[in-house]
């Protein structure tokens, strides 16, 4: 059965990697840039900051903190538990996908921080601000299935990467989001930290 999963997996990959073209690169590249993503989720969280008393902005950056530490820490257990090679990496494959980056990252690919982190953020971000605006969400999810797919895109991520990291992501976003406002219900009742 997980024979059949991987073997899957690995044919959805080829299949999806191998719809790209020269001339896409270089927006899924950018796409995939580490600095792209963060910029959203820094311009949100200024938005935030001009919306909210500053005890709520500390608060809110001290638990986004916490939460791309527990996504990121996740990953990396999952990748050095499981080591399952990346595509890119994997040499049964390497010579029949595109690879889009340049340096192909680490040796382990199962799951993927791009999805978890991305997922994690645009989770939580679209519960802060769905009070005050509710269609953000759609916004935030589309914005992190961009980023997860592109990974397949540029060929370091399987979609079972892409889709293990964006579960553990919501996962974990909608835990801290739902500890957070106990947390400041408890120790500091005058502070609402949704909008």
């Amino acid at each position: 059965m997980i024979d059949q999963l991987l073997e899957f997996d690995t044919s959805s990959f080829l299949f999806l990697n191998g719809l790209g073209t020269p001339f896409f690169d270089p927006f899924w590249m950018l796409i995939t840039n580490k600095i792209t993503n963060l910029s959203i989720y820094l311009v949100l969280l200024i938005w935030y900051f001009k919306l909210k008393n500053g005890k709520a902005a500390f608060l809110i950056l001290l638990f986004i903190g916490l939460l791309i530490l527990v996504t990121d820490q996740t990953t990396n257990l999952f990748k050095y538990g499981f080591e399952r090679l990346r595509p890119c990496h994997n040499e049964e494959i390497v010579d029949i996908m595109r690879i889009v980056k340049n340096g192909c990252g680490g040796f382990y690919g199962y799951f993927s921080g791009h999805a978890s982190n991305s997922f994690a953020l645009s989770i939580y971000f679209s519960l802060l601000f769905a009070n005050r605006y509710p269609k953000l969400k759609y916004a935030l999810f589309f914005m992190a299935s961009l980023v997860s797919y592109s990974r397949i895109y540029i060929g370091v991520h399987y979609p079972l990467d892409i889709i293990s990291g964006a579960l553990f992501g919501t996962i974990w976003s909608l835990s801290f989001f739902y500890i957070s406002l106990k947390i400041c219900n408890q120790f500091f009742p005058k502070v609402s930290l949704e909008l």
